[in-house]
């Protein structure tokens, strides 16, 4: 014999997972959107691309991305 909160904490379960999913999802989405991981990913490109050499500091990195939007504004407003 099961006991009866046993199947209404189930769905609630699954729904709480669900919306934990979709909040993870909506943070990768707006910290990718927003360039919070884009040192992140170029570190692990550069570790991919060029073993052994020592990749731009993250105080390099941002300058270098802000000079080069700076030259290329491409699709900006200003």
């Amino acid at each position: 014999m099961t006991n009866g909160t046993d199947a209404a904490t189930t769905p609630l379960r699954t729904l709480a997972r669900a919306a934990g999913r979709v909040g993870r999802g909506i943070r990768w989405y707006m910290t990718t959107l927003m360039g919070d991981t884009a040192y992140a990913t170029y570190v692990a490109h550069h570790h991919r691309q060029h073993p052994g050499d020592e990749p731009m500091t993250e105080r390099q990195f941002w300058r270098q991305r802000m000079d080069d939007q700076d030259r290329n504004p491409g699709a900006r407003c200003c």
